[in-house]
């Protein structure tokens, strides 16, 4: 990768981040719902990719723009189990169930908030329900919050099949810590490391934050001093978006705490070249790993996927989303639950999806979506493959598209390869950081009045 500032600089633009296309601001709450499940349950033996949202937090981190309840009630997960549980059998009435479950992830909120007893109940519903994948092969993690866990949950988690873990780390700096309301030691976070890996699990995920208050570029190297030594297999290094408007507890960050853009992009920098000269490669947006990882290894044999959970090995999957505000995929018919806990319990308990919103891809949305996740995932695009999967000639059916990329060309942020013209396109180690820039040319649906995030 190659850092440049003045290309950097004029490309400052915000944009979706694709973790599906159409991306989230097209569902639509008015979709009619019989249609909807229709499509959902066409016939399709592809393996499931299963996501469950736990939205409990028994503290409140005031940079979260996570779907989350704050609550020290414990036993509010009992209930919550108990509808997951309806939720899964409602859903697999739905499908064939011989299709095979090859990855499962527990995100939130604080999945961990949940006790073993609790978990014990979710896999035991998961297995009357799916058929879950056991030969070595399946990719089961969870999102664990180092303050929400002891050794005896996660020796429960391995048995049940959890082999690869993400801790929510975020920055070491006790002052930044602090600040952010989530005060976790260097030590309670290095003896949770080597419990995971004495107990076998096979992949480790770090995620980090830059942009928080009194973070700056010596301060955050420290950190990264900390989670080299600890070693994860990969790395999540994610801008942190201050909006104060859109998520309440952001107001308890007072912006002049905030670093200065100039910092920030700094700190960025600084991040990546330490995370490459350690020996980490650079995945994709924020997302780092080792050599060995699965993750590498995917984009490497041109198997890696992205969706609602980042960049993933299991390409080819149909994602299922359950509990609050989960948004399912399946080949791409998009459906997202009811964001609101109470809502979202009436309406399992009365044997129903808790529908909040979906979308129908059409045709041009499917080929548009296997352009920009190619492009996500492989940083380049062969026109013939489009052009055999979908029947059409790349150059004529994106002929709009492909004036618009001349700038970008100009830049040289992608080229075109060929071996008897145009074949295709590659972005350049100039354009990589910027790949969100390249994805929303051929965006059909980007709209200038939604308030996205910056690109970089």
């Amino acid at each position: 990768m190659i850092w440049d500032d003045a290309l950097i600089a004029k490309y400052d633009l915000s944009g979706p981040r694709y973790t599906s296309y159409p991306t989230a601001p097209q569902f639509d709450v008015n979709i009619d719902k019989v249609a909807l499940i229709t499509n959902m349950m066409a016939p399709s033996r592809a393996p499931l990719s299963l996501y469950f949202h736990i939205p409990f937090c028994a503290n409140l981190c005031y940079y979260c723009a996570c779907n989350k309840i704050v609550t020290k009630q414990y036993d509010k997960g009992s209930d919550y189990v108990e509808l997951l549980g309806e939720e899964m059998r409602l859903r697999s009435l739905m499908l064939d169930n011989r299709r095979e479950v090859t990855q499962l992830h527990f995100g939130g909120g604080t999945p961990t908030f949940l006790n073993t007893q609790h978990f014990r109940i979710l896999f035991a519903h998961l297995h009357d329900n799916f058929n879950l994948q056991q030969d070595g092969r399946q990719d089961f993690s969870i999102e664990i919050d180092p303050r929400e866990i002891d050794e005896d949950k996660l020796a429960e988690l391995v048995s049940l099949g959890i082999n690869r873990i993400s801790l929510g780390v975020q920055d070491f700096d006790p002052k930044v810590q602090q600040s952010i309301h989530r005060v976790q030691s260097y030590d309670l976070v290095k003896a949770l490391v080597n419990n995971a890996r004495e107990l076998g699990i096979q992949s480790i995920n770090f995620d980090l934050i830059y942009g928080l208050p009194f973070q700056s570029v010596s301060g955050f190297k420290k950190t990264l001093d900390d989670v080299i030594r600890l070693s994860p297999d990969r790395i999540s290094l994610f801008n942190y978006a201050h909006l104060p408007n859109r998520f309440r507890s952001q107001k308890r960050l007072p912006e002049e705490h905030l670093p200065p853009a100039k910092e920030k992009l700094a700190i960025l920098k600084m991040s990546i070249n330490y995370l490459l000269d350690s020996g980490y490669e650079y995945i994709g947006m924020d997302h780092f790993a080792k050599p060995q990882d699965a993750l590498t290894k995917a984009r490497d044999a041109g198997l890696l996927h992205r969706n609602f959970q980042g960049y993933t090995t299991h390409s080819g999957t149909d994602l299922l989303a359950f509990g609050v505000s989960g948004i399912s995929n399946i080949n791409g018919v998009y459906m997202q639950n009811l964001l609101e806990l109470n809502a979202y319990k009436e309406s399992i308990e009365n044997g129903q999806l808790a529908i909040a919103k979906g979308y129908i891809s059409n045709n041009d949305d499917r080929i548009r979506h296997d352009v920009i996740m190619t492009l996500l995932s492989q940083f380049q695009l062969s026109f013939d493959f489009i052009e055999k999967k979908h029947k059409i000639k790349f150059v004529e059916y994106f002929s709009d598209e492909l004036a618009r990329l001349e700038p970008i060309l100009a830049d040289n942020m992608v080229q075109y390869f060929s071996s008897q013209g145009r074949n295709g396109i590659r972005v350049t180690e100039r354009g990589r950081l910027l790949i969100r820039c390249v994805c929303m040319v051929f965006d059909k649906h980007l709209n200038s009045a939604i308030q996205y995030s910056k690109v970089i």
